[in-house]
């Protein structure tokens, strides 16, 4: 098994990771409900607003919480636009609203992947296989994989 995380794709490989931005630049993205939404951030380099799509991992409805997951771990361009600038704004549900991003915690984010794995059996292979890193077949190859990868939760501002 690999020991680390692959690194983001640059270039002409990073056109299909960019693609779903345009579904919501023409009001599509409300076909992904809650489980992807827009996140739009401040490059900490630029200073000019950015856009990333993502895959929500588990979505708390009573407190309109989004929790995400770096599939490239801390190497995600919005990851480090985040831990610079966590106020950020998301759009999903059709919804447009600012939000606090809070990484969290290894203990809280594997919580959150074991919930996920219940929902999704394989969606954790194809992740890994996604973005390049071969996971292996066991258990703890798995549990390895997702240490290096950071959760986050976008918390509505004001509540």
């Amino acid at each position: 098994m690999k020991s680390k995380i692959p690194n983001p794709p640059r270039g002409i490989r990073k056109i299909p990771w960019r693609l779903p931005i345009w579904l919501y630049r023409i009001h599509l993205g409300w076909i992904f409900g809650h489980r992807a939404l827009l996140l739009m951030h401040k490059g900490r380099l630029s200073g000019k607003i950015r856009f990333a799509v993502l895959e929500v991992i588990k979505y708390d409805k009573e407190n309109n919480i989004h929790y995400v997951a770096s599939g490239f771990g801390e190497k995600s361009d919005w990851y480090k636009n985040l831990v610079k600038e966590p106020k950020v704004t998301i759009e999903t549900g059709g919804k447009n609203f600012p939000v606090q991003a809070r990484i969290k915690e290894e203990e809280e984010a594997q919580e959150i992947f074991s919930e996920y794995m219940e929902r999704y059996p394989n969606a954790i292979k194809n992740l890994a296989k996604l973005v390049g890193y071969d996971i292996g077949e066991s258990d703890q190859d798995t549990l390895d994989f997702l240490r290096m990868i950071p959760v986050v939760a976008f918390i509505p501002n004001g509540e």
